[in-house]
C-alpha cells in the first residue's frame, strides 16, 4: 500500500485537505469538496449486474479491476463506492470491498469498523429513536400518540431476533410499552439522507424533515419539532466527509456511504461521487445487487436529485448466475443449454438499460471453473444481440486481466451522452410510479396493492408527499418479489405490502412480498470463520 498523502496528490488534494485515519484512509475535509459542484466533471462509469446469487457475482471486483484496468491504459481515474455493512460480513457474503488482485485497501479495515461512519450513523438514527420515547413517556406538548410511532431502532448485525420487539416493559419508569422492531443500520433513513445530500446544510434539512410519528390529532412530527436536528447533524459531522483508500495497484478510491440496493436505494454518496467526478476524467461507481434494484434507484433517485448523469453502463454476468437463471444448479456441473436459457434474463436486463437511454457493455465476470464453451456461449449470444462484451480477469490477474474491458469501457463512454430520462414524472399518483417501476424494469403486468398499502398511500396523499420519488424493496434474487422465481419471469403480479414516508431522504419506500428491513444470519454464518491472530492480523473475511 502506498501512503495515503501519495493516492491524495492523485486527486489533487493537499495533506491539509485531509482528515488522516494512519498510514493509509482519510476523510476529505469539507473545504476540499465545497468547491466540487464548479469543477469540470469527469465522465461516470455505472456498474451494475444481472440478479446475483446468494453469494454475489463479484460487481465490486468488476468495478476496482475496471478503474485498474483504465490506469494501465493510462486514463486519470478515481473509484467512488460504499462502505460495507457488517451484516453480510459476517452473514453470507462475507467482505465487500473486493477480491482476488482487485481489493479495496486496507480491505479488513474497510469491512470492519472504518472510519467510524456506520456507527455515527446508528447513533444518529437512535439518538432519534430515544427522543421519540422520551416525549413520549415524559407527555411532552408534542402530544404525540405512541401507537402511532413508527420510528424504529437500527444495528449493523444482521439479527431476525430483533425484526419485531416490545419496549418499555418493566414498570412506568422504563418509558411506555410499545411494539417496534430493529433495521439494519444500510436500511436506515439517515443513511438515506447521508447519501443523497448535497452538503451539510442540506443534511440538517433533511435531516430535519424526518417523519417519526403521528401525535393524537393525526399532525405529523417530524425530528425538527422533537430538537433533534442539531445533536444528530452533530453526531455526522465526521461521517458527511468521503473517505479516501486505495485499490490494490492504488487508484484512488472514495468510499463513502452503504445502503442496502433491495431495501434503500443502494448507492453511494452523491458527495464523493460528485467530488471523484471533479478531481478525475473517469469515475466508476456501482448500484447495489441487480440493474432492477440499484441501478434503476441510481437513476430514478441519486441522478434525479443531483444532477449526475453517467457516460456508459456496465452490467456484470457470471456463467454461474446464468446457468441458476437458465434453471440449472452450478453445484452439479450444466450445460451450455442452460447458459443460453439464462441469457434471456440478461436480455432482459438489457432492455431495463436502454429504457433510460444507453447500450451497455456486457462484462463477463469469469471465474476459475468457468469452461471456454460456457463463456464463448455468453459471448456469442451478446454479439447475436449487438452488444459490446468483454471477459474480466481482474480477480487473478488485477489491471492486468481487466484491460479489454477498460478499453470497451472508454470506447462506450465516448459516445454522445444520452439526454436524462426518467421512468416516471414526480407529478405522477404514486401508484402510477410504482407501477412504472414494476413493468418497465422488472417485467411485472400488475401491482397489487394491499389494504394497509392503500391505507399508507391515502395516507400520504393527505400529507402532500404523493410528489415524492419512489424506492422499491424487493428481493435482490429475482426480477419479481419471490426469490425462488429466478430467470426471465414476466406477466407476474408484484405485490406491495406498505409503503413507509421517507421524507428526510426524499423517497417514499414500498415494501413487496415477504422483503424484510433487518436480516438474518444464515445456518452457518461467515462470523464462526473469523478470528484475530496473535499478531493482530484479521482472518477469514
Amino acid at each position: 500500500m502506498q501512503p495515503i498523502e501519495t493516492i491524495a496528490e492523485r486527486l489533487a488534494l493537499t495533506r491539509d485537505q485531509l482528515m488522516v485515519y494512519g498510514e493509509h484512509m482519510a476523510k476529505l475535509r469539507l473545504d476540499a469538496i465545497r468547491d466540487d459542484r464548479s469543477r469540470p466533471r469527469g465522465r461516470i462509469i455505472l456498474v451494475s449486474a444481472i440478479n446475483p446469487t446468494r453469494a454475489g457475482e463479484g460487481k465490486t471486483t468488476v468495478s476496482i479491476g475496471l478503474a485498474q484496468g483504465m490506469q494501465r491504459l493510462g486514463e486519470r481515474v478515481a473509484l467512488a463506492l460504499r462502505e460495507p455493512s457488517l451484516g453480510p460480513i459476517f452473514g453470507i457474503k462475507g467482505g465487500g470491498a473486493g477480491g482476488g488482485a482487485c481489493q479495496l485497501e486496507p480491505s479488513t479495515r474497510i469491512n470492519m469498523h472504518f472510519t467510524g461512519d456506520m456507527h455515527a450513523i446508528g447513533a444518529a438514527h437512535n439518538l432519534l429513536a430515544a427522543l421519540v420515547d422520551n416525549a413520549v413517556h415524559f407527555h411532552s406538548e408534542l402530544d404525540l400518540e405512541h401507537r402511532q410511532v413508527f420510528w424504529r431502532r437500527v444495528l449493523d448485525v444482521n439479527d431476525r431476533a430483533l425484526r419485531q420487539a416490545v419496549i418499555g416493559l418493566g414498570g412506568r419508569l422504563n418509558g411506555v410499552p410499545r411494539e417496534t422492531g430493529f433495521d439494519i443500520t444500510a436500511a436506515s433513513e439517515v443513511m438515506g439522507i447521508l447519501c443523497l445530500a448535497e452538503d451539510l446544510p442540506d443534511l440538517k434539512r433533511r435531516l430535519g424533515n424526518i417523519l417519526v410519528g403521528f401525535d393524537r390529532q393525526g399532525a405529523p412530527v417530524t425530528a425538527d419539532r422533537l430538537q433533534a436536528t442539531g445533536a444528530m447533524t452533530a453526531l455526522l459531522q465526521d461521517a458527511i466527509l468521503p473517505n479516501l483508500v486505495q485499490s490494490s495497484e492504488g487508484v484512488p478510491a472514495l468510499v463513502h456511504g452503504g445502503p442496502f440496493g433491495n431495501i434503500a436505494h443502494g448507492c453511494n454518496s452523491v458527495i464523493a461521487t460528485r467530488a471523484a467526478a471533479a478531481r478525475a476524467d473517469y469515475v466508476i461507481t456501482e448500484a447495489g445487487f441487480g440493474f432492477d434494484l440499484g441501478a434503476e434507484k441510481f437513476f430514478d433517485l441519486k441522478c434525479r436529485s443531483s444532477g449526475l448523469w453517467p457516460s456508459a453502463v456496465v452490467l456484470v454476468a457470471t456463467v454461474r448466475a446464468l446457468r441458476i437463471h437458465g434453471g440449472g444448479n452450478p453445484e452439479q456441473g450444466g450445460s451450455v443449454e442452460e447458459i443460453r436459457a439464462g441469457l434471456e434474463h440478461l436480455y432482459h436486463h438489457v432492455e431495463s438499460v436502454q429504457a433510460f437511454g444507453f447500450e451497455p457493455v456486457i462484462a463477463i465476470n469469469r471465474f476459475a471453473d468457468d469452461s471456454e464453451a460456457d463463456l464463448a456461449a455468453i459471448e456469442s449470444g451478446c454479439r447475436e444481440h449487438g452488444l459490446s462484451v468483454a471477459r474480466f480477469d481482474g480477480f487473478s490477474q488485477g489491471g492486468a486481466g481487466s484491460e479489454t474491458l477498460a478499453e470497451v469501457v472508454i470506447e462506450a463512454a465516448a459516445r454522445p451522452q444520452p439526454p436524462v430520462r426518467y421512468l416516471y414524472q414526480l407529478e405522477e399518483p404514486p401508484e402510477q410510479k410504482i407501477l412504472a417501476v414494476a413493468s418497465t424494469i422488472y417485467g411485472a403486468s400488475e401491482v397489487v396493492f394491499s389494504r394497509g398499502a392503500l391505507k399508507d398511500l391515502q395516507r400520504i396523499r393527505d400529507l402532500g408527499y404523493e410528489k415524492l420519488p419512489i424506492c422499491i424493496a424487493k428481493t435482490h434474487l429475482s426480477l419479481s418479489s419471490d426469490p425462488a422465481r429466478v430467470g426471465h419471469p414476466d406477466g407476474f403480479e408484484l405485490p406491495v405490502e406498505s409503503v413507509r414516508i421517507s421524507a428526510g431522504a426524499g423517497y417514499l419506500l414500498a415494501l413487496t412480498g415477504d422483503i424484510v428491513t433487518m436480516p438474518g444470519l444464515p445456518a452457518r454464518p461467515a462470523a464462526q470463520r473469523i478470528d484475530l491472530s496473535d499478531e493482530g492480523e484479521v482472518l477469514g473475511v
